[in-house]
């Protein structure tokens, strides 16, 4: 898929999507009334720091409802704003594979039932998919095109440490192993200016991402939200966000290490201004999309340009 023959920087997700279903597909958030193990005391207490899945998810603000009165619901909602008729099942708040099968099944079979759902994209932990749920998802995206996302953030445990997260890089690099080669598109998320992260260390991160296998990337920058610790980090100045130049010079830096066959799904984060703590400039998303295609151009780079494979 040549990206860059239509005049792009990186390999966007809205790119590979037309691609791929030949018309505009969104994503409808779904919450399944799942939890973590690092806030049910499995493996840790509270969560990770930085997270409160009310202002990552926009189906964690109302009510749970039924699976497809929600998806009927978002999808209303995406049709008043966008021309789009098609759909992704998107499984988002907290960890949506942390259940038994016979949990798991009906929930995604009832997803994939709506006749406007034309795939399936599920986040989850590494920690927290044994072989028969990786079996499971394997039967899936033989059914219906199916992403599994999981919370990568970093390869550096101290990172994972600070932030509370209960497992260690090694789950991520043994669930990749069992992952690979099963029929579904496997995405990292990753989060660029943890404490304590320099330069290199992020870019050590890029190195690993970009030769593990993975097929696709989420990034954005650490930011704060209200009823966390890092809100409170932030505000006793413990903790310094980066500011939108580094973000975005860092960003790109990350993408030039990354092969221009990896799908960039996100490369900016936000939330509701009523659950919102900081940097202010994650707010005008438009204006940060600006700011990294002026990078690349200024650089006259494009993501690949350093990869090394």
């Amino acid at each position: 898929m040549d990206w860059r023959s239509d005049g792009l920087r990186y390999f966007g997700y809205s790119y590979y999507l037309k691609n791929i279903f030949g018309f505009r597909v969104q994503r409808v958030s779904i919450d399944a009334g799942f939890t973590c193990p690092n806030v049910d005391g499995t493996v840790a207490t509270g969560g990770c720091t930085f997270c409160d899945n009310r202002s990552f998810s926009p189906s964690r603000r109302l009510p749970r409802q039924d699976i497809l009165d929600q998806m009927n619901e978002g999808m209303s909602r995406i049709k008043r704003r966008y021309k789009c008729k098609h759909f992704m099942a998107y499984f988002q708040p907290a960890t949506n594979t942390y259940a038994p099968v016979d949990v798991l099944r009906p929930l995604y079979e009832k997803a994939i039932s709506h006749p406007d759902v034309v795939a399936l994209a599920i986040g989850t932990r590494q920690d927290c998919v044994p072989d028969d749920v990786l079996d499971l998802l394997e039967e899936f995206g033989q059914r219906v095109p199916l992403t599994v996302e999981y919370g990568l953030q970093t390869i550096h445990d101290k990172s994972l440490r600070w932030m509370n997260r209960g497992d260690d890089h090694n789950s991520f690099v043994d669930a990749m192993e069992r992952s690979l080669g099963r029929g579904f598109e496997i995405c990292a998320h990753i989060m660029l200016g943890l404490p304590g992260e320099s330069h290199e260390d992020m870019m050590e991160t890029a190195r690993e991402v970009a030769t593990c296998g993975l097929d696709a990337v989420k990034i954005h920058n650490l930011y704060a939200v209200e009823n966390t610790p890092l809100a409170a980090q932030v505000r006793s100045g413990e903790v310094t966000l980066m500011s939108r130049d580094q973000y975005v010079s860092t960003l790109v830096d990350f993408l030039e290490l990354l092969p221009p066959s990896m799908v960039v799904e996100r490369i900016s984060g936000e939330a509701p201004g009523d659950y919102f703590v900081g940097p202010e400039w994650c707010l005008d998303k438009p204006a940060v999309l600006r700011a990294v295609k002026e990078e690349f151009e200024r650089r006259d780079s494009w993501q690949g340009k350093r990869f090394e494979g």
